[in-house]
């Protein structure tokens, strides 16, 4: 290869680095990251990790490689209405965060490109936002599982949760299935003991008349 094309082709791949170098560093900055940190401020990342992790009661791990930053943001938006939010997190602090926070069976997770979007409530609805994104076919969103409480789910098993119906309407239904076989139970009791109370109505009524 000639020196001048050599040389071209070293300075494209330096500016090509350079872009994919500043890109990462946009990605972590609007989300609450940073890619380069003090001791003090890894620290205190991890204090932080700790806390979301020890507050969320539900959670889902995504894979967000290729996914532009319109993109990005715009599926924090549609997590932050259904109450969640979105963040891409370090694997390495996050493993450290996870084990402070009691949550160590999170840990195989941390592995790739990782955000987290977490909330405090009903995994339905957190689900569902993620899923539409990879229904849809418009990105390279990959989700690898999630968690309820101290319950693991795996990519399959959060698609399946977000097409379950919200929480209440859940309670009501199984609440709704177990009236019926209740409600049947109380009939079945209540007939043998209502015929008994027809029968003792029945001889009193005939001792009245022979006295």
């Amino acid at each position: 290869m000639p020196a001048k094309e050599d040389t071209r082709l070293r300075a494209e791949s330096r500016r090509e680095w350079s872009l994919c170098g500043r890109h990462r560093d946009l990605f972590f900055r609007l989300l609450g990251g940073d890619n380069e940190m003090s001791k003090e401020k890894k620290a205190a990342t991890i204090d932080k990790l700790r806390e979301v992790l020890a507050g969320s009661n539900a959670g889902v791990f995504t894979d967000f490689r290729g996914l532009a930053t319109p993109d990005m943001l715009a599926l924090r938006g549609k997590l932050k209405e259904a109450g969640a939010q979105y963040r891409v997190i370090k694997n390495t602090l996050s493993r450290l965060a996870a084990e402070k926070a009691g949550k160590g069976y999170l840990v195989s997770f941390f592995e790739e490109p990782t955000a987290l979007a977490f909330g405090h409530g009903d995994i339905t609805e957190l689900a569902k936002v993620i899923a539409e994104y990879v229904r849809g076919g418009k990105t390279s969103l990959r989700i690898k599982g999630g968690f309820l409480g101290d319950k693991v789910f795996t990519s399959q098993d959060v698609m399946t949760i977000s097409t379950l119906p919200p929480r209440e309407v859940l309670l009501a239904k199984v609440l709704q299935g177990l009236q019926s076989p209740i409600a049947g139970l109380i009939q079945q009791l209540a007939a043998p003991i209502a015929g008994t109370i027809g029968l003792l109505q029945a001889r009193i009524r005939q001792l009245e008349g022979q006295s």
